[in-house]
C-alpha cells in the first residue's frame, strides 16, 4: 500500500530563486530545478526534499529541516562565516553563538537554529 522508501518531505517559500541560492550556495547542498520558478529538489544524500513557491507563504513556527553534524560549534562557525545568522529562543540556554546545550543528560542534543530567506526554521544539531 504505502511505500515508505519513496516518501519525501516538502515545504514552501515565497521566492524560489532566493531559496535556490541559499540552499545551493550558502549551505552548499545539491539543488536541482524541477520546474523553473516553481519547484526545487534538494538532495539530502539520496533523500529528496521538495521546495515549492507559494505566493502567500507563511513560515512554519517549527523546525522544517534538521542537519545532524559531528561538531555543532564548527558547523555554526562555518555557516556564520557564510552569512547565516542564528536564532535565539526563549526557554533555551543559548551561548553567544546561539548554541543550546542540554542542561541535563537525556534532555536533547546540542543544537543551533537558523532560518532560510523565507524564515523557515532549520537546525544543526549533534548526531544522536
Amino acid at each position: 500500500m504505502i511505500d515508505a522508501s519513496k516518501a519525501y518531505s516538502s515545504f514552501a517559500v515565497p521566492d524560489i530563486d532566493a531559496a535556490k541560492e541559499f540552499y545551493g550556495e550558502t549551505l552548499g547542498l545539491e539543488v536541482e530545478t524541477l520546474m523553473d520558478g516553481v519547484l526545487l529538489q534538494i538532495d539530502l544524500g539520496g533523500r529528496p526534499v521538495l521546495v515549492y513557491q507559494k505566493e502567500d507563504h507563511a513560515p512554519a513556527n517549527f523546525t522544517v529541516l534538521n542537519f545532524p553534524v559531528g561538531d555543532v560549534e564548527a558547523a555554526v562557525d562555518e555557516l556564520a562565516g557564510r552569512g547565516v545568522e542564528f536564532e535565539r529562543y526563549e526557554g533555551f540556554d543559548q551561548d553567544e553563538k546561539g548554541i543550546a546545550k542540554p542542561q541535563h543528560e537525556g534532555q536533547g542534543p546540542t543544537i543551533a537554529w537558523f532560518t532560510d530567506p523565507a524564515r523557515n526554521v532549520l537546525s544543526v544539531h549533534e548526531e544522536m
